[in-house]
């Protein structure tokens, strides 16, 4: 098992609220992806470093990588360890667990790497560890599969690795398999009594609305509970589903005056139109929208991420180096025009940067036979 010194500070907190919002016309390029507006192309330029046509190139390469990506899952089979995509260089890298598939992997056109563990067996280790997170959560925050070195890596408070090698015992996980390091700040949910025009929970709490579903929109759990009121200047809904912790899943249903659309708001002056939740490979680019600190981008950094907040353990995350704040909660998530997640928590802020964890939309939509509003 390695232990890695004092890592950036990563605490996790849930973010509040936010409209979802728009649709766009993309910037010219050829072929171009349908995906966005200029403004959240300049978005990406400011976030990413990007420049416009940089941009329209990425947005590209993430469509096709994470078509390669389904292909090659399903026609390696068992031999599917998982995919990476590479910001920077645009290219996908798909792990496999025989290096009889190598070839199969090369010849679609990404490259291969043969690992020892994968995708299957690491999310299989985050399952054991998360069926005893409730006895050993004292000093640790939290797990996620690490794609990219092959492990399952466990964040625990300063100097409690103690506290992580108890866990993994008890778990019966094999220490080779996980990585422990340490952070600075623990998680802890974003939801806050706010001014602002998005949705208000009891007419208190505010929460960002995630994506429109048929008869509603879907959020994070830990916004409300089942049979809290949902209401804005114009709309007023009730959460018809809620599950947290254990996941962060919200669902507003029984709406009036709300008319659902396909649109994200990109909060300067435009809309993103989503047109489908087809999830993004680790490393895609990816934006959030949420109405205290409108739209940020940066990229997906892992998946299967497991956090320990005060009000309890939430597994199933998608880890981030986005910032968000209080009252983003609940708020889109989107690569290119396809929906991604709504806002859980993390650490930090929008001035300094920080961490934020999404819960992945697909997910949510399974849990109550929920259909998405696409255009």
């Amino acid at each position: 098992m390695s232990r890695s010194p004092l890592i950036r500070t990563f605490g996790a907190i849930v973010l509040g609220s936010g409209l979802v919002v728009t649709a766009a016309t993309a910037a010219a390029a050829d072929p171009a992806p349908t995906v966005s507006s200029p403004e959240q192309f300049q978005a990406m330029q400011e976030d990413l470093g990007l420049t416009a046509a940089e941009a329209t190139r990425l947005l590209q390469q993430e469509t096709e990588a994470r078509e390669l990506e389904a292909e090659l899952e399903e026609a390696l089979g068992a031999d599917f360890g998982g995919a990476v995509f590479d910001i920077e260089t645009g290219e996908l890298t798909v792990s496999v667990t025989d290096a009889a598939a190598v070839e199969t992997v090369e010849d679609a056109g990404a490259e291969a790497r043969v690992v020892e563990n994968g995708e299957g067996a690491l999310d299989d280790i985050v399952a054991d560890l998360n069926d005893h997170a409730p006895e050993y959560g004292e000093g640790v925050h939290g797990w996620y599969v690490d794609l990219a070195d092959d492990t399952v890596v466990v964040t625990v408070d300063k100097g409690q690795a103690d506290a992580a090698d108890a866990l993994i015992a008890e778990a019966g996980v094999d220490p080779a398999t996980v990585t422990i390091e340490e952070s600075a700040e623990a998680p802890q949910t974003f939801a806050q009594i706010i001014g602002g025009n998005a949705y208000y929970i009891n007419n208190s709490g505010r929460c960002s609305i995630g994506f429109a579903v048929t008869g509603g929109f879907v959020t994070a759990g830990h916004c409300g509970r089942v049979g809290a009121t949902a209401t804005s200047s114009d709309g007023r809904g009730t959460f018809r589903g809620s599950i947290f912790p254990g996941r962060d899943m919200g669902w507003v249903g029984n709406t009036t005056n709300w008319t659902t659309t396909p649109y994200v708001n990109n909060y300067s002056g435009g809309r993103v139109t989503v047109t489908g939740s087809s999830e993004a490979a680790t490393g895609s680019s990816i934006c959030r929208s949420g109405s205290t600190t409108g739209w940020h981008c940066g990229s997906i950094q892992s998946k299967n991420q497991t956090v320990t907040y005060p009000q309890g353990t939430v597994s199933g995350l998608t880890r981030t180096n986005v910032c968000a704040e209080p009252g983003d909660s609940g708020g889109s998530w989107v690569t290119g025009s396809q929906a991604q997640g709504v806002t859980s928590g993390g650490s930090g802020n929008c001035r300094t940067g920080g961490t934020t964890f999404y819960q992945p939309v697909n997910p949510i939509l399974s849990q109550w036979g929920l259909t998405l509003v696409r255009g």
